[in-house]
């Protein structure tokens, strides 16, 4: 089972979930980063991880709302 197949699994809230906690531990690695290079690659991982949890966000937003429009 790859990593892609795992995503497929889990519901967007896990996922987002998971990223937001991603965010939060590249944030941490950025603020003890020992070289200028380290932070700025630790805070694109952090940016990255938080617009993916964003955008997760964003998409149990606009199920749910899909779902009360159906009236499930």
């Amino acid at each position: 089972m790859t990593e892609d197949d795992d995503d497929q699994d889990r519901t967007p809230e896990e996922l987002r979930e998971e990223q937001a906690e991603k965010a939060r531990d590249e944030r941490r690695h950025a603020e003890g980063a020992t070289t200028e290079h380290d932070a700025v690659t630790h805070d694109r991982r952090s940016d990255k991880a938080a617009y993916l949890a964003a955008k997760l966000a964003e998409r149990e937003r606009s199920e749910r709302e899909s779902g009360e429009e159906k009236g499930e």
